[in-house]
């Protein structure tokens, strides 16, 4: 529907509110952080460097009166764009001066709405994290049948060690959905590990199978999904699914350096909302607008190692 209204304006007061608001529930920030400062512009450069070139050993032996071997460290620069992503809500002028005391129909507009763009995002971040694709095809694990962490005979203990094996740098988180999180915490191969006595029933704490796995953190993606179109049946669903990772996650890394992490998020100018008036019912309204402009980077993917289908 067209707007009969003047273009958005920023509003302070409800900028604000989309910058403080987080959705606890969601997961994205902790698993592809955003780097600091926001990047200068929409369109931005990161380097990508060959891990190879820090293990290769050169000659540096020096004869009595020959010259030192000399050594270069290369990066290959790439460039990204951030994107836009933002929804609006329109809220008639008689809500807004209809509302009871202490809540504010605008400051509500806009936090449901950047939930609504932050829940998009998580399942963007979801979709890459957990895609086969994302990761050299030696770091990719796909279970079934009895090794899945849901069989009792499973070994989850032999996975993620022989997974740690496999990569270039330890990992330091594990992300997995809730369903792959019931399952593992309550393997009896995780139980009897963590057990004093040996017993494998009862349930591990993310504290105690993090330093089982002697990593800084479990991270378990709970966050439902409702996967049927408007106006249709509910159907609900985990965006973080039945798979695992195991990440190398530096959140001090920034786009031109070269520290060690799997991957971030860019971010452009600041998350910001604004408004403009509309021609809506008999009084008018107030259209709201909320987003931000962002970008997920894999900075190296084999920092990274994905388990396909870890639970059934």
């Amino acid at each position: 529907m067209a707007s009969t209204g003047s273009p958005f304006t920023t509003n302070p007061q409800l900028t604000g509110v989309v910058i403080a608001y987080r959705n606890a529930e969601l997961i994205a920030d902790r698993v592809l952080p955003r780097i600091g400062p926001a990047v200068p512009n929409k369109e931005f450069r990161y380097l990508k460097y060959d891990f190879a070139q820090d293990i290769t050993l050169p000659d540096a032996r020096v004869g009595r009166k020959g010259t030192p071997n000399q050594v270069e460290f290369m990066a290959t620069e790439t460039r990204a764009v951030t994107a836009d992503y933002g929804l609006t809500d329109i809220v008639p002028n008689d809500d807004i001066k209809q509302a009871p005391p202490g809540y504010d129909p605008l400051a509500n507009a806009a936090e449901k709405t950047m939930n609504l763009v932050d829940m998009i995002r998580e399942k963007r971040v979801a979709d890459l994290v957990f895609a086969a694709s994302t990761y050299p095809a030696a770091n990719v694990l796909t279970l079934s049948g009895t090794s899945q962490w849901s069989s009792a005979t499973s070994t989850p203990i032999n996975d993620v060690l022989a997974a740690k094996d496999a990569m270039v740098m330890d990992p330091n988180i594990m992300v997995i959905g809730r369903p792959g999180w019931t399952k593992l915490r309550t393997n009896p191969q995780i139980l009897s590990s963590i057990s004093f006595s040996g017993t494998s029933n009862g349930v591990a704490t993310l504290r105690a199978v993090a330093d089982l796995f002697e990593l800084e953190e479990i991270i378990v993606g709970a966050a439902w999904l409702n996967t049927a179109k408007r106006g249709q049946t509910t159907s609900l669903g985990r965006i973080w699914g039945k798979h695992a990772a195991l990440l190398r996650r530096d959140k001090l890394a920034k786009s031109l350096n070269d520290t060690p992490t799997f991957g971030w998020t860019a971010e452009y100018d600041t998350r910001l909302a604004s408004t403009r008036p509309v021609a809506v019912g008999l009084r008018g309204g107030v259209e709201v607008l909320a987003g931000e402009s962002v970008a997920e980077v894999i900075a190296a993917s084999d920092l990274g190692y994905f388990i396909q289908n870890a639970v059934a």
